[in-house]
Parts: structure tokens; sequence; C-alpha cells
């Protein structure tokens, strides 16, 4: 397991390539790698930079807006080719995506619609050797932001990862791990195979409708169990990257430098805790 540099934790303020120097020079071993303009700078540059940086390219977003109607998501598509060849050149496996816990239209309408544009989306990933993970979202005013529920726990997008493809599985986030209620037997359930990246971050010690999920804390810093979190990580036998996503925590106060180094610094503690060195 490796920890890698996430946007959030310079407030978006570090563009690409200038994100992957910040990265090695706060000792991140990886980062997570803005697509879009990485492919501005093309595969052979980008390969060269995170070769010359020896950092790993952990994850980045799927290109490809499935959110809105018909009309994005045909407008994206066709470019995901291109951009799954591109992820492939650089070396990085695997590409994430969320899923807001709430809809305007019936759990099993809005069901079948991602089923149907994640599992297009999957299908062209799959040609590539890309793996896609999909991030369960989980506080309570995010599942009251529609009139209907959707997914919000981890086991049961997992069964929706399933479901949209072979190479389909989990973006592992903690913090929405703990809001939805998660367990350690969850992760175990999911096994290696069904986790695709992990972010952490971690929760106050507030009750459920108080939570917000722009005001998150550093890994350590809560009452979430990120040392079981890491520990089940272990005994899965995750090695992929570790993605620190924080936001909040006065970030936007900070320098970029300095909420790098603190989200690295933060989330090594917790892992150390956990018995990964």
């Amino acid at each position: 397991m490796y920890v890698a540099l996430n946007g959030t934790l310079t407030a978006g303020r570090t563009p690409w390539p200038e994100f992957a120097h910040l990265a090695a020079k706060t000792g991140f071993p990886g980062a997570d790698v803005n697509i879009t303009k990485a492919i501005e700078a093309g595969a052979d540059s980008t390969r060269r930079l995170l070769a010359d940086l020896k950092l790993k390219p952990a994850v980045c977003a799927l290109p490809v807006e499935f959110r809105k109607d018909d009309a994005a998501f045909d407008q994206d598509f066709p470019k995901l080719e291109a951009a799954t060849r591109f992820a492939a050149a650089i070396g990085c496996p695997r590409m994430t995506a969320w899923i807001l816990p709430s809809a305007e239209q019936p759990k099993s309408a809005q069901r079948a619609l991602y089923k149907r544009r994640l599992g297009a989306c999957a299908t062209v990933l799959h040609g590539h050797g890309i793996r896609l993970g999909l991030e369960n979202v989980s506080p309570v005013h995010l599942r009251k932001r529609y009139p209907y529920e959707f997914i919000y726990r981890t086991d049961e997008m997992l069964e929706f990862a399933h479901e949209c493809g072979p190479n389909v599985g989990l973006l592992l986030d903690s913090w929405h791990w703990h809001h939805a209620g998660g367990t350690v037997a969850d992760i175990l359930a999911a096994g290696k195979a069904g986790v695709v990246h992990v972010q952490a971050a971690d929760a106050p010690n507030l009750p459920p409708e108080k939570i917000l999920d722009n005001e998150r804390l550093m890994p350590g810093e809560g009452v979430a169990d990120l040392v079981g979190f890491f520990q089940a990580l272990r005994r899965i036998g995750y090695s992929d990257g570790v993605s620190p996503e924080v936001f909040g925590r006065g970030l936007k106060e900070m320098t970029p430098e300095a909420g790098a180094r603190l989200g690295l610094d933060t989330t090594r503690a917790v892992m150390k805790k956990a018995g990964i060195a």
C-alpha cells in the first residue's frame, strides 16, 4: 500500500503537472492523475514525468458524465476509448467514479440507467486492462438531496459494481464507509478483487444529521475506525494506492505544500498504527 496525493489536499489550487512535482517534493510515492490535463501533454511526456519523479499513477477519474441526461453521456462516451488507451499507456490501470445516494427517479429506474451507462464504460475499459471503481456516498444530507434514496452502503455498491462488469469494483472511501455503517466484515467480504482504489478521511464526533460531506478530518483525527479499516485492507492483500481525500479542515488557508504534507503524515501515522509500514 502506498499513499497518493489527492487534489483536495491542495484545495484544488495546484494544476497538473505542477501537482505531480508537488507530490514528489513532499514525499508521496504516488499521485492521482488529472487525466484531462495529462492527455494534453501526451502519453510519452506524462510517462517520462512520472518516471523522472518516481511517482506511481494511482488513479484517474472516469472522464464521462454519466450522472446527467443522455445528451451529456452521449457527448462524452465516444472520448472514452482514447482516454482509456492513454491511462493504459501511462501505467494507470484504474479509473473511479462517485455516485450520489439519492435520485430524482425511483431506485429501480436509476439503477437500470446507471447500469447501462457504467456497463458500457466498463466494457471499453476492460478492453485495455483498466478497472473501474465505484464510490458509494453516504452522509445523510446527500441521501435526502433528491426525492428517492439510492445506493449508499458499501456492500450494496459492491453488488451493483459486479452487475456492471467483471472489471468493476469499489472505490472504498473510509469516510463513506464509516457514515454508511460499514464494518471490517464488509471489506473482508469484498476481498482484494473487489477493491479498486482506496481513499481516506476521518469523521468528527457528531450525530449523522450534523455531518456535512465537505467538513472532514485528516486520518486519525476523528472517530472512524481507521486502524480496523487499514488492517482489513492488509488482510485482503490490498497493495495499491491510498489517496487522502479531505474536504475542508482549513486546507484553503494552508499552502498547497503544507496541506499535502499534513495529509501524507496523518495517513502514514494511521497506517503505522494498523501495522502497515
